[in-house]
């Protein structure tokens, strides 16, 4: 199957360094903003993720769920690959996609767990189904077939059916990247897209640098 004919080309906008700020989460924050208004973006909390588990790079979706100047959040199960794979491996990185305003946003650094308070407060405000959800699924493992999952969280259901509030499984909480390095992409015509890192220094203070195409 050939696909080299599949072509197009980005005219969207540019990116300039005056417009662009010391600190570069308030760039972050600028592009989200206008990712979330955006009607052609159904989910800008999308991001993937990638870590490497044993010499092997593995990347998935996940969505972030909280974002400030030093940490990006989202929740797991602990046990799942890549829980797994972030206990052995801090270092990780997250990739937001925004392909119809022709963006992209990376952002390298090392995950750390969130406390338990933090787990427990955001565990508590999830839907009910999504609780119980937590507690069937013992992600990233075999399972037979769909029907033993639903059993599972029917299980789950009559097991915790007369608790007002359902418990946090021990094994489900929440990571936040600390970043050490951001790349912002803007789509340009001729394939000279506008690309910028922000890269941390040791006294705190980022580095901002265009990087070629």
């Amino acid at each position: 199957m050939s696909i080299d004919h599949i072509r197009r080309d980005y005219d969207r906008g540019s990116l300039d360094r005056d417009e662009l700020p010391n600190h570069p989460h308030e760039q972050f924050n600028l592009w989200f903003n206008e990712a979330v208004a955006s009607p052609d973006l159904p989910d800008p909390t999308a991001m993937t993720l990638a870590t490497v588990l044993d010499g092997m790079p593995t990347q998935r979706i996940v969505l972030l769920k909280h974002a400030e100047p030093d940490r990006y959040c989202f929740y797991t199960n602990y046990n799942s690959h890549k829980g797994r794979s972030l206990t052995s491996n801090a270092q990780c990185s997250l990739h937001f996609a925004w392909l119809s305003m022709e963006r992209q946003i990376l952002i390298q650094g090392q995950a750390t767990r969130l406390t338990d308070a933090e787990n427990d407060r955001y565990f508590h405000s999830r839907p009910r189904a999504s609780q119980l959800g937590a507690w069937a699924s013992a992600q990233s493992e075999p399972i037979h077939d769909r029907a033993a999952l639903d059993e599972k969280f029917a299980a789950m259901e009559k097991k915790f059916a007369s608790e007002k509030q359902i418990p946090r499984p021990p094994h489900w909480g929440g990571f936040q990247v600390h970043p050490d390095r951001y790349e912002f992409w803007q789509g340009g015509r001729a394939r000279l897209h506008d690309r910028f890192e922000y890269r941390r220094q040791e006294n705190g203070d980022w580095l901002l640098s265009r990087l070629q195409p």
